[in-house]
């Protein structure tokens, strides 16, 4: 009996292949490091929450396939340089950037790390890439088209606050893409019947000055800089002297700005997720061309209108995406 059992256990071992099973190690899945820069308060910018929420829907689980070191200066311009230099030597294998400074930045610690940005306004303007159909270098991303937009900002200002003659667009002086911007403004102000007063500033000193020239009768143009401060600054003058803003997206809506027009901060990080991917799935950056913002909203703060005694137009009311009243 027990020799036939033997002979059983024989039969079945020959019948597998002549051996007993041998559990064999699978290798490690490679975690893909992703390094993101920005002038941001805090690691959730709605751009790093859309490119993470993008890579999921693409099949790049955080943890399992991507992990994220997040490097954000609460708005220390100054601090953005160290922050690159920082992800470059702790060896990440992509750079997520948001802004012209944070992008830069990027480009002149590494040639060799991937560079995907966005809320970059005017790439080729910057100096960060050469031509959006073949970027060159190691840079790619998402425009958010501050230049194609600004006529159109400056109908929508002039259309919510007709009596407004003059447009005050103060920038942060060191963001180059704001030079052909500034350049559509005033082709634009011609046919609008505007006076553009175009300001680069630098500190918050200088912002101040020429903030006291903006009067109640004016109005601002606030554009998307790497300088948050600028805007929040102008976003107080707009509310504390009731004096009409557009703003280049509908995040400052919910603070009480008066009108906004511009893509999504959340939707250029879900548009970048696929550029990211296809870079590490292998693509190179270089070969990818530089996308525009594709979700562009148009919102209005009904509230902040009727404190500042405007009338909202029927076709703007029709086509704003969000109002908050």
């Amino acid at each position: 009996m027990i020799l036939a059992r033997h002979l059983c256990w024989v039969a079945v071992i020959v019948l597998l292949g002549g051996s007993a099973p041998v559990a064999q190690s699978q290798p490690a899945r490679r975690v893909s490091r992703i390094g993101v820069i920005n002038a941001a308060w805090a690691a959730s910018h709605p751009t790093v929450e859309g490119l993470k929420a993008g890579l999921k829907e693409l099949g790049f689980e955080d943890g399992r396939d991507v992990a994220f070191d997040i490097r954000f200066t609460e708005g220390k311009l100054n601090a953005i340089p160290g922050a690159a230099e920082a992800l470059v030597k702790a060896g990440v294998d992509l750079i997520f950037t948001s802004q012209e400074a944070a992008t830069l930045a990027a480009r002149d610690a590494t040639e060799s790390v991937p560079i995907v940005f966005t809320l970059v306004g005017d790439p080729v303007g910057a100096g960060i890439v050469t031509r959006l159909a073949q970027p060159g270098g190691n840079v790619t991303g998402v425009s958010s088209l501050q230049t194609e937009l600004v006529a159109k900002r400056l109908e929508v200002l002039k259309t919510l606050a007709p009596a407004a003659r003059r447009v005050w667009i103060i920038h942060y002086r060191v963001d180059l893409g704001t030079t052909p911007m500034i350049t559509r403004a005033l082709e634009t102000a011609q046919r609008l019947k505007l006076d553009v007063m175009p300001r680069g500033v630098l500190d918050a000193d200088e912002l101040k000055q020429i903030l006291k020239e903006v009067r109640r009768e004016d109005a601002i143009l606030a554009p998307e800089g790497s300088n948050p401060e600028l805007t929040i600054a102008m976003l107080e003058k707009s509310l504390a002297q009731r004096v009409p803003a557009v703003f280049g997206t509908a995040l400052w809506i919910g603070y009480g700005g008066l009108i906004s027009y511009g893509p999504d901060y959340y939707a250029q990080g879900v548009q970048a997720a696929a550029l990211v991917a296809k870079i590490l799935r292998g693509a190179r950056p270089q070969d990818l061309p530089v996308e525009g913002a594709e979700k562009i909203d148009l919102a209005v703060n009904l509230k902040t209108a009727e404190q500042f005694g405007l009338t909202v137009p029927r076709k703007i009311l029709l086509r704003a995406d969000a109002f908050r009243r």
